[in-house]
């Protein structure tokens, strides 16, 4: 009897996975451009560190962190997001101290029980970055251009990064209490999740998705119109920057983020062709988060891009790379000299199948062919004999053959492979 895997967790199939590298590597090389450097940070955590920085009435501890007590009788979970994890490796490294300012970033999975659908899953991939150490407006101006870079990199169509600020401690309070008044003075019209979560998160009123939830609030108090003083000019200075490094940003006064450490800037960025829920990634400032784990005063910005809506995103149709070479051995006496030989070629740099010794000629190039092979190298026991190897350049089709000996150098190997090309299109 089949096992079938578990809903929500996916298997990426090798055509797909060559897109989801290029994308990872495109994203990596303009993350390095930018002086950011790889940390790698565990799958497992203890379940308090999420709740202490994501929010325990956030829905992804409340409804979609996979947690498990472990023998010792800790909470252990699976990470939902990297933030927390980032930040608590650099202070258990003495990275605080060492780097004050420092820019990381991070790739992997991460997990989420949610309601799978379109370009997400319970297993997800994320590659994301941190800059910490900075709380100037010019560390987010340049944070949002980086972003919009991997945007280009990756060839996000229409792509869009909307912007609000959620002000800070001076200001949020005053707004959420107003925001609060608001929704007791709705609440008999609000989804049960609202009514649940208006007095410990109100913030998260204006993120509901539910319609009904959406034009009941429409007319709420929106933070834009609250922030202090200080917020206001952080906020505009922002904008000022981005907009002098050409970065276009929308801003959207309902945006909250669905975490609660966000401070300040906050961003969402998303592309043409996902629906109505069209993200890709978001991220923003979160200042108090460093000294919420333990740590000094510290302030941090960061955001994170889901691999798998990108990918449905991207306009990247590039086929997978195939195979340079396949060496097919026609006798049983050919297959060791079949290997030898393929190994000398690996170590040069090119990509080469072995076929078995035990199939026909026919057989072999058939595969070739399937598997989108550019030469073929022929070796029988005639060649074998004669020390040398038989070449025919498939992707060519054409009749012109050449041939090699078996000690050649893998370049001089090289050259008689390209003196074939004769006739190709």
């Amino acid at each position: 009897m089949k096992v079938p895997g578990i809903k929500g967790f996916r298997d990426v199939l090798p055509e797909e996975a060559a897109l989801r590298r290029r994308l990872i590597e495109r994203s990596r090389g303009v993350l390095e451009s930018y002086g950011f450097a790889e940390i790698e940070i565990p799958l497992m955590e203890r379940g308090e560190l999420f709740a202490r920085s994501v929010g325990s009435t956030s829905d992804i501890v409340e409804k979609e962190m996979y947690a498990f007590e472990d023998r010792d009788g800790a909470l252990i979970a699976l990470r939902p997001e990297g933030t927390a994890s980032v930040v608590r490796a650099y202070l258990e490294a003495g990275l605080s101290r060492a780097m004050p300012i420092a820019r990381l970033y991070y790739l992997g999975p991460m997990f989420r029980r949610e309601r799978p659908q379109k370009g997400r899953f319970r297993q997800f991939t994320q590659i994301g970055a941190e800059f910490l150490g900075r709380d100037d407006p010019e560390a987010d101006a340049e944070t949002l251009c980086l972003v919009a870079d991997i945007c280009e990199a990756v060839e996000l169509p229409g792509y869009r990064i909307e912007v609000n600020s959620l002000g800070d401690s001076e200001c949020r309070p005053a707004y959420r209490k107003a925001l609060v008044e608001f929704g007791r003075a709705k609440f008999d019209e609000l989804c049960d999740d609202c009514k649940a979560r208006l007095e410990r998160n109100p913030l998260r009123l204006l993120d509901c998705k539910n319609e009904q939830c959406a034009e009941v609030t429409a007319d709420a108090p929106m933070m834009i119109d609250h922030l202090c003083a200080p917020c206001k000019t952080h906020h505009g200075r922002v904008l000022e920057l981005a907009s002098g490094l050409g970065v276009e940003l929308e801003h959207n006064p309902r945006m909250v983020r669905g975490l609660d450490y966000y401070c300040r800037t906050a961003f969402e960025v998303s592309a043409e062709g996902l629906g109505a829920q069209g993200a890709v990634g978001g991220g923003g400032r979160y200042d108090g988060l460093v000294a919420e784990l333990g740590g000094p005063e510290q302030a941090g910005i960061g955001f994170a891009f889901g691999v798998e809506r990108m990918q449905l995103a991207s306009t990247d149709d590039e086929p997978a790379p195939g195979l340079d070479i396949l060496v097919a051995p026609l006798a049983e006496e050919a297959a060791g000299v079949a290997l030898s030989l393929a190994r000398r070629l690996r170590r040069a740099d090119w990509k080469v199948e072995v076929g078995a010794s035990d199939k026909k000629l026919k057989a072999q190039l058939k595969r070739a062919d399937k598997i989108g092979v550019r030469y073929a190298v022929l070796l029988g026991p005639d060649e074998v004999a004669a020390g040398r190897a038989t070449v025919r350049n498939l992707a060519a089709r054409s009749d012109h053959a050449g041939c090699f000996a078996l000690d050649a150098t893998a370049e001089e190997i090289g050259r008689e492979l390209e003196g074939t090309n004769q006739g190709e299109a």
